[in-house]
């Protein structure tokens, strides 16, 4: 149901894998959007240049075929995405029944092919660990917002959805989602609510967009949602991963595990006022592992080009069992000092965010409100 190589019976899963492509290179939202920045390009190149990817270990992702995405998404938008790419616009129809073509979902060049490249990679993620356990990385995955029918906050396509549906139709019974981008996974949680063999878990900013995942949100008993305050800090993370997201995750016994690493939760991003460093995800990844067989690391939200290319790349050092340096080397640095904004006059980022690859610690107190609705999900 996936167009191009590698083919599944040809690739194993034995030691990690990366599955990237070029297209995010040479794609953009617009000049006006804040996904005009470069991150998976950023993530390949820093990998590159610290010698991170071991012969076999990066696959090219192939683009998903239509059909393959009526495996959730509705035939009508999936035509009307490919019409809109074709056309280099949107049609009022297409804005109004669609969403396409407005401010959060423009119209680019490769506004079809770029998500259903993410699409693919994940998809074809999932086939692989069907078939073998292991490890895969996606950083162009993540697209959580994503409707049957229509595009949502950023996300043209869902392909966590399509991704665990892929794990669903080939037997495994038990899945864990864990989300740790600012925005709350509203297009998963329509798709999984009243699943029993879904476990999500969602960690988001509260009164952010799309304002949903309230505390009392269960999805039919399929979800633990936990909206945290602003400044949520790496103390606060490590209270919600050992109070809420390990013992739910390990109590579940998931065949496979899908982790969501959105890097807008990142002191640096400028669509979220929370205050994470990369060592929180690291730490939390790392965490999780061992609870599952099969493990798929996407990406997510995250519109800092410099925080959000450093994590992505950390997370697959991590993966990939590198040691991560203290300071990069030349050819890393090189490529963070290449990145830029895209204009919207934002500041430079501070000199260690071109020359290290692991942030500082950022700890802090965890706060009476955090700790409260903490005790709220335990009793669940």
């Amino acid at each position: 149901m996936i167009a191009g190589p590698p083919p599944v019976r040809e690739v194993s899963v034995a030691s990690p894998l990366f599955i990237g492509s070029d297209i995010y290179r040479g794609s953009s939202y617009g000049a006006r959007h804040p996904l005009r920045v470069p991150r998976v390009s950023t993530v390949m190149d820093l990998a590159r240049a610290l010698d991170w990817f071991a012969p076999g270990s990066f696959l090219t992702s192939p683009r998903a075929k239509p059909a393959a995405l009526e495996l959730w998404h509705e035939p009508a938008y999936i035509a009307a995405l490919q019409a809109a790419e074709s056309a280099g616009e949107a049609t009022e129809e297409m804005r109004r029944r669609f969403h396409l073509g407005t401010l959060s979902n423009p119209v680019f060049p490769e506004v079809y092919r770029r998500p259903a490249t993410g699409a693919g990679g994940v998809m074809l993620a999932s086939e692989l660990l069907a078939r073998t356990p292991g490890v895969i990385h996606v950083p162009g995955g993540g697209t959580h917002h994503g409707l049957p029918d229509r595009a949502n906050g950023f996300c043209y396509l869902n392909d966590v959805v399509l991704g665990i549906k892929v794990l669903q139709r080939a037997g495994l019974g038990r899945i864990a989602y864990v989300d740790l981008d600012a925005h709350h996974c509203d297009g998963v949680e329509l798709a999984f609510a009243g699943d029993p063999g879904v476990r999500m878990i969602s960690v988001h900013e509260e009164g952010r967009w799309p304002f949903t995942g309230h505390l009392t949100d269960t999805a039919g008993g399929s979800a633990f949602n936990l909206p945290v305050p602003k400044g949520y800090n790496d103390s606060e993370a490590r209270a919600v991963l050992h109070d809420l997201i390990l013992p739910r995750v390990a109590e579940f016994r998931p065949e496979a595990l899908v982790v969501q690493c959105g890097a807008d939760s990142l002191l640096e991003d400028p669509l979220s006022r929370l205050a994470l460093s990369n060592r929180s995800y690291l730490e939390t990844l790392r965490t999780l592992l061992p609870l599952a067989p099969r493990v798929l690391v996407l990406g997510g939200g995250g519109y800092n080009p410099w925080s959000v290319g450093r994590l992505w790349t950390a997370i697959w050092g991590m993966l990939a069992g590198r040691e991560l340096p203290d300071r990069l080397p030349e050819e890393a640095q090189a490529v963070l000092s290449g990145l830029g904004w895209g204009g919207g006059g934002r500041p430079d980022p501070a000199p260690e965010m071109r020359t290290t690859l692991i942030d500082a610690p950022r700890e802090g107190p965890v706060r009476e409100e955090v700790r409260d609705r903490l005790t709220r999900l335990a009793q669940r």
